[in-house]
């Protein structure tokens, strides 16, 4: 998609610009740079320098609560949120294992449950899938879609057994791991948590977050599929039931809800939603096992429905209908994505362990959900060796791009086709992440994208043209209230993308998809001179003839 607004972008540059050169007739080289080019098309002198390139170690952890598991706007400003299940177990990066923990409320304060003695029948939690979009997709439709429809003849509706036709799709969901054959089917355990989930508390915002938990609530087989279901009358093809949607699963300790919540009516556990979230402090989904693969689904679509029966009372007739609490799970409730690592030996441990600022890593490890990034520093000699062409021989910079290619040998993942995403930010000088004060890179600012993908030789092209032009042209830029020359800035290179609203305006420079990338790659590093696919900065210039 990156690539895609940047070809876009120097498409609609060249309309504007028609037929300018590529650089003025001024003694000053121009500063246009590659917005005007298309990848290679631009002429020029091409040389390449070194750069370090090495790991960067986030201790496996990133913040994931509510407000970073956000994946986007929709059209009306809504947020698109995302969170990931599953487990996932291989040998260069190790095991990964998602959960996911919410607090949860009831639908109004003091809730006297519809009549008097309120008793469970069931308790089912509904995980759905975000809605697919252009750029993600997260259950296959067309392809994989199956119906099937049968009847009964003694489905009960209020009460009466019915003839209805029942019509089920299914989808199988976007995987990230082991996709096939017994891999399918996950454990997934739903447990009381009773930790308190202080949203305003730091620990509680932060994906290695540690919270107790209580009762088991309910299991169930997860096959990798997520259903739809309609069910409508024999007699009148009227509907009597729509599950949208998703995975169902049937809460078997109901007399956990019983002596907890319908025992509970009229007392101040239930009183407001103070009171209740100290008292049922939430519900953490899990999974058993710890290599399977990896799903992602919309925190803010959870649903965890109750169906009871109580006393009603007409004209001195009682009679128990069957009535429906939907707690309330998505909102202003606590979410954290919680997440758990084991590298004991894989090749990631060993790079993360022995981190070479000085000349860089020979392979760079980068996984999102908090997993290990990169950093690519532009040697300072470089751009020292720029500025005298600059200045002697009135170059101007055409593009610059730090050019990475994907290590073959030690990484394929043929098991996905989830797309690679990455963001980039500068560093402070002293090659740490300020996360307070992340910045988007001056390319990006200026329109130029982020990277682009050569597929067939298998590297990423990450776009630094402004920055180069920038620090070889002493530009100006100001920190704290001062002015000051531009300083060179490592480039710290994660998993994910920038979130954006529904017209492709981005939300923030911290709001990226890192929290919920199920994403890892391997790339070459900079250590091996002898490597002629290591890290290097690309530069094209023109000299005035």
């Amino acid at each position: 998609m990156t690539h895609n607004l940047k070809k876009t972008f120097a498409v609609l540059l060249l309309a504007i610009f028609g037929s300018t050169i590529l650089y003025n007739c001024e003694p000053d080289p121009d500063s246009l740079g590659e917005q005007l080019f298309n990848n290679d098309a631009a002429q020029g002198n091409e040389i390449s320098y070194d750069v370090v390139a090495y790991n960067y170690n986030n201790n496996d952890s990133i913040r994931s609560d509510a407000a970073r598991l956000i994946n986007g706007l929709n059209e009306s400003g809504g947020a698109l949120t995302v969170g990931v299940l599953g487990a996932f177990t291989e040998g260069n990066f190790g095991m990964q294992k998602a959960s996911y923990i919410t607090q949860l409320r009831m639908p109004v304060d003091n809730f006297d449950f519809n009549g008097a003695n309120p008793k469970v029948d069931s308790v089912v939690l509904v995980v759905r899938p975000p809605a697919n979009t252009i750029s993600n997709t997260y259950f296959f439709e067309s392809d994989s879609l199956k119906t099937n429809t049968f009847d009964k003849s003694d489905f009960p509706v209020d009460g009466v057994a019915t003839a209805v036709s029942i019509e089920k799709k299914t989808y199988p969901v976007r995987k990230y791991g082991k996709i096939g054959g017994a891999s399918k089917s996950m454990k997934i355990n739903v447990h009381e948590v009773t930790t308190f989930l202080d949203s305003n508390n730091d620990i509680f915002k932060r994906s290695n977050v540690s919270v107790s938990t209580g009762e088991l609530l309910g299991s169930g087989v997860f096959n990798g599929n997520i259903s739809s279901v309609s069910i409508t009358k024999k007699s009148d093809n009227s509907v009597v039931f729509t599950g949208n949607l998703g995975y169902r699963m049937k809460l078997s300790n109901t007399d956990f809800f019983q002596t907890h919540i319908l025992d509970k009516k009229g007392k101040p556990e239930l009183q407001d939603a103070s009171n209740f979230i100290r008292y049922f402090k939430g519900i953490r989904i899990s999974v058993d096992e710890t290599d399977k693969y990896l799903y992602q689904f919309s925190p803010n679509d959870l649903q965890l429905i109750m169906y009871y029966k109580y006393d009603k009372v007409d004209n001195g007739t009682t009679t128990r209908p069957q009535t429906t609490l939907a707690f309330n799970v998505g909102g202003i409730n606590a979410h954290i994505g919680q997440y758990e690592y084991n590298r004991g030996g894989t090749p990631s441990a060993n790079a993360l362990a022995s981190i070479n600022t000085d000349i860089g890593d020979a392979k760079l490890y980068i996984q999102g959900m908090g997993g290990p990034s990169a950093v690519v520093k532009i040697k300072d000699e470089t751009i020292a060796a720029l500025r005298d062409i600059y200045t002697k021989d009135k170059a101007g910079i055409l593009s610059a791009k730090i050019r990475v290619y994907l290590d073959p040998a030690s990484w394929k993942n043929t098991n996905s086709t989830e797309d690679r995403r990455f963001a980039v930010n500068p560093m402070k000088a002293d090659g740490t992440v300020d996360f307070s004060k992340l910045a988007f890179t001056s390319d990006l600012l200026a329109g130029l994208g982020l990277y682009s993908y050569n597929e067939s030789k298998g590297y990423y092209d990450f776009v630094v043209t402004k920055t180069i032009k920038d620090l070889v042209e002493g530009k100006k830029e100001t920190i704290d209230g001062v002015e000051q020359p531009v300083t060179n800035k490592p480039l710290w290179i994660s998993a994910g993308t920038f979130a954006a609203n529904a017209t492709g305006n981005l939300l923030g420079v911290r709001n990226t998809t890192r929290a919920f990338d199920m994403n890892r790659m391997i790339l070459t590093g900079s250590s091996d001179k002898t490597n002629a696919n290591r890290v290097q900065l690309k530069v094209t210039y023109a000299t005035k003839k």
